[in-house]
């Protein structure tokens, strides 16, 4: 029986970031143990694993096993587990708790993972566990809730150290000492006037440093970035990038400290919304190969009848030409090139516009000079590949006036999906609407109707007669 390839001590990061993964005999063994009913072997299985790497084998183990496998490893399955699961495994595992179980669960978390257990739940089971819940951990969980999704509310945890600015450094130890948890993590000590607004903030090295005697206001520092309860995650994230923050203040909206973001929190973000571009761009979903096949179904559906949608508008283009396809049929075998090409240019430009709208890298400020940027490199491209296929063409089907013909037809196309590249996401961004959405369906729908457009009335214009 194979045996999880894990180690106390690993001797190398390479040799920990192999001995993390679950090798597939060793899943393949606790799925076998779970078959049987040999809860016994299951646990002494998994009893080993570090938190993260339980929460993979439940999205490895068949969905038939989460059931079995959650009874056999009993009391593993805690708040460590379950914060690491995947969001469509851990709505399997948490079917299987009671409210009761639920809550306990949701107690030993932080804030921030709480509620994001907490508001995936239907209504009536979010009500049963908030309710079994104590009255000051639900206060924090349902206070959280009231934020926006994706928000830095949402995002920010209640458990951090705060203290008056009329404090010693020994009173702030003391203070510490008497009423932290343990188990809580903090990088700095954010320091609050008697409103409770926080003006300034001072970093664990300081207090170890500094003599018991010296005042806080002495060394405190006064600048700080603060980061609005309302704002957006993906704009906290640019701002802890931005700044190298390890940790930042969340203020109300009266200016009052709520809570703290960590990095940890941040770097989740920056995966998570790094990766729904990319998904959204692609029209794929959520991407989660855990997703109900219904709900997968549906997304790509949405996305592939708009794209059918946009391809019978190319189509019928085509069809407005066909007497001059008839004429000469080369000019079937080379209008779909021209509308390819085009379409690629398109998404290379329409990608690199809708990152730097993501970074924040593109605004008002700079979108006239990025325009006549992306001008610029279409056209020198544009020429590049007219060249190619036109002096092609030519060659091919002896035929100058047809290269000259398909040349022209490339090169305005690029130009013009670099134009729709750049100028689709921007027009979406600043009417509010996510560019990473629908930008790829319009730039696919111009530069392919634009291709055969230009192409097949060129053909056309300048006479299927002087072609063939």
């Amino acid at each position: 029986m194979d045996e999880p390839a894990l180690t106390p001590a690993p001797e190398s990061p390479e040799a920990a970031l192999d001995e993390s993964r679950l090798s597939r005999g060793f899943v393949a063994s606790v799925t076998s143990a779970l078959e049987a009913e040999d809860a016994d072997t299951a646990r002494g299985l998994v009893s080993p694993l570090h938190p993260a790497d339980i929460a993979d084998l439940f999205a490895l183990v068949p969905e038939s096993a989460r059931r079995p496998l959650a009874a056999a490893i009993g009391e593993a399955l805690d708040a460590s587990v379950i914060a690491e699961l995947d969001d469509y495994v851990r709505d399997d595992v948490l079917a299987l708790l009671t409210p009761r179980e639920m809550a306990d669960v949701v107690t030993s978390l932080d804030t921030d993972d709480a509620v994001a257990i907490i508001e995936d739940l239907e209504a009536d089971e979010q009500r049963q566990v908030l309710q079994a819940l104590a009255p000051a951990d639900r206060a924090d969980i349902e206070a959280a809730l009231t934020y926006p999704e994706e928000s830095a509310g949402r995002l920010m945890q209640r458990e951090l150290v705060a203290v008056p600015e009329t404090m010693t450094i020994a009173d702030v130890i003391a203070h510490v000492r008497a009423t932290t948890d343990p188990a809580t993590d903090f990088w700095e000590i954010f320091v609050i006037d008697p409103d409770r607004k926080p003006v300034g903030t001072m970093r664990l090295s300081w207090l170890l440093t500094t003599p018991p005697d010296i005042a806080v206001t002495d060394i405190m520092q006064r600048e700080q970035t603060l980061i609005p309860a309302d704002l957006d995650q993906e704009e906290v994230a640019l701002i802890f990038q931005k700044y190298a923050l390890i940790s930042a203040a969340v203020i109300d909206s009266a200016g009052r400290l709520a809570g703290v973001i960590t990095v940890d929190d941040i770097v989740n973000v920056i995966q998570q919304e790094a990766g729904e571009d990319v998904l959204k761009l692609s029209g794929a979903g959520d991407g989660d190969i855990n997703e109900p096949i219904l709900t997968t179904y549906r997304s790509r559906a949405q996305w592939l009848v708009t794209n059918l949608a946009t391809g019978i508008l190319a189509a019928s283009v085509i069809g407005f030409f066909s007497a001059s396809i008839e004429a000469l049929v080369a000019l079937a075998a080379l209008s779909p090139i021209v509308a390819s090409v085009g379409g690629n240019a398109g998404n290379q430009t329409m990608a690199v516009t809708v990152r730097a709208l993501a970074t924040n890298q593109l605004t008002e400020t700079n979108t006239r000079r990025t325009i006549m940027r992306e001008i610029k490199v279409a056209l020198l491209n544009g020429l590049t590949l007219a060249l190619i296929m036109g002096t092609a063409t030519a060659a091919f089907f002896t035929n100058a006036a047809l290269g000259a013909v398909i040349a022209a037809a490339m090169l305005f196309n690029i130009i013009i999906a670099g134009l729709a590249g750049v100028l689709v996401p921007v027009t979406l961004d600043r009417l509010d609407a996510d560019p990473a959405v629908a930008s790829s369906v319009f730039v696919t729908m111009i530069t392919d109707s634009m291709g055969f457009f230009l192409f097949l009335g060129l053909a056309t214009l300048v006479g299927v007669q002087y072609l063939a």
